[in-house]
């Protein structure tokens, strides 16, 4: 006899089925995170999205290489007016006043943080890395990432076939001897550096404590002029035009090309990113130390302090709130101890945060790597003044590239240093200009 049950208890049966079912995986969110990395420092990039998302299952954080830091911001920008931006976007530093202008496209990080409920002070990070990237009022727009500062560089191999002892020339003055020596040994190239605006007109300008700019080099307003045509900045530009002549200085190009011939045992001494040691101690088959920046002991109270480089992140525009909590959650993790002792250690790049450099000096890092502690030593020399402790340039991505122009045009012996550095100045505020009448203070 077939048994028939009530409308109860069936609906007590099939409760109980569901209950024994098991539920629909939650699907994860996916964040999208465009960058600049390749080589060892893509490698790293990698392995913190790795990281994260082992860590945790609601989140899935996709590093994806965008190309070259202007491409990257050009793309980044380009989808948010398409509709559909990245949520995190590396920006080099150059690009951080075009980005603070873009109202509404950027999700700021002391906002951010706070609606997603994640513990954040600005104060816990690197004060020389922070004020980059923060308001007038001290809020943090973006998350310091890679941060670096021009650093010296020198193969005590070659030193030692010169007949040198292995200690880098401390001013631009000793330098030349040394330079004379390294050539007069058979070095092909004697000296080469990496980003050369960056270098010998931005980070020049800080370690002489000399303005690049106005209003504190445009972090104090948008009406700010360039002043990097300064008897100081002619005779430096003039200096590496001199080397030139002698065979002492190889232009490599405007990005880190230089980096290569360093590594390679082309060329004996490097200025360049403290972020370039990834690839230099992966390539380079010979000692090389890592040094301060040499400086010019003519101008008084030199050396000052240098400046950073390298890169923030930037959260997009146009998110839904569930995405921008696991952008927090992510930019949390980016910023625990451990990690940025193990980033610092693994990339060169100086760790952003205070509680990581007093981490890793406790841990005997810079004991056992000497020179590792470099970056940071520079960074925080002296006090930062208005001249040394950043630049908040507008279309300073296209300004940058009117410096590097005048100051190939004098390598080539085209044009006087005096006559590139005032063209310089005078392309450089029509782009300042140009960026004042579409942006808000």
């Amino acid at each position: 006899m077939t048994r028939c049950l009530t409308p109860i208890a069936l609906a007590i049966a099939l409760a109980g089925g569901l209950a024994l079912a098991p539920l629909p995986a939650r699907a994860q969110v996916e964040i999208q995170w465009w960058h600049s990395m390749t080589g060892a420092l893509g490698e790293r990039v990698t392995e913190v999205a790795t990281g994260f998302n082992a860590s945790q299952t609601a989140y899935k954080v996709t590093p994806v290489y965008k190309g070259s830091y202007p491409e990257s911001m050009t793309a980044a920008i380009a989808a948010y007016r398409a509709g559909n931006p990245p949520h995190i976007v590396q920006v080099f530093e150059v690009g951080t006043a075009t980005m603070m202008a873009a109202q509404g496209a950027i999700k700021p990080v002391h906002q951010l943080m706070k609606d997603a409920g994640q513990p954040f002070d600005a104060k816990a990070y690197l004060p020389a890395v922070a004020g980059y990237y923060t308001d007038r009022k001290g809020n943090m727009l973006s998350m310091p990432f890679n941060s670096s500062t021009p650093v010296f560089y020198v193969n005590e191999e070659a030193f030692k076939k010169a007949g040198l002892p292995p200690k880098a020339p401390a001013t631009w003055k000793e330098f030349g001897v040394v330079a004379g020596k390294l050539k007069a040994s058979g070095q092909a190239c004697v000296y080469t550096t990496g980003w050369p605006a960056w270098v010998h007109v931005e980070n020049f300008s800080a370690w002489h404590n000399l303005p690049i700019g106005t209003l504190e080099n445009g972090i104090g307003g948008v009406k700010t002029e360039f002043k990097i045509n300064s008897p100081a900045h002619v005779a430096h530009v003039q200096m590496l035009a001199d080397f030139a002549r002698n065979g002492w200085f190889t232009y490599a190009g405007r990005k880190n090309e230089a980096e290569a011939k360093f590594f390679s045992g082309e060329c004996a001494m490097l200025t360049s990113s403290s972020g370039a040691q990834a690839n230099i101690r992966k390539n380079a088959k010979f000692p090389f130390s890592v040094n301060l920046l040499p400086y010019h002991d003519s101008v008084a109270g030199a050396p000052q302090n240098s400046i950073i480089g390298g890169a923030s992140l930037w959260v997009m525009g146009k998110k839904k709130p569930e995405e921008y909590k696991g952008v927090a959650q992510f930019l949390s993790y980016l910023s625990k101890t451990d990690l940025q002792v193990k980033w610092h250690e693994q990339t060169g790049y100086v760790p952003i945060t205070l509680a990581a450099y007093d981490a890793a000096r406790k841990a005997g890092y810079y004991d056992k790597v000497p020179g590792a502690d470099i970056a940071v030593r520079q960074l925080t020399y002296k006090a930062p003044t208005a001249n040394s402790k950043g630049l908040r340039f507008g279309n300073y991505v296209q300004g940058r590239e009117v410096i590097e122009e005048e100051i190939e045009a004098v390598l080539a012996g085209k044009k006087t240093a005096q006559a590139a550095m005032d063209e310089a100045v005078r392309r450089g505020n029509e782009l300042l200009r140009r960026f004042e009448a579409t942006a808000k203070e």
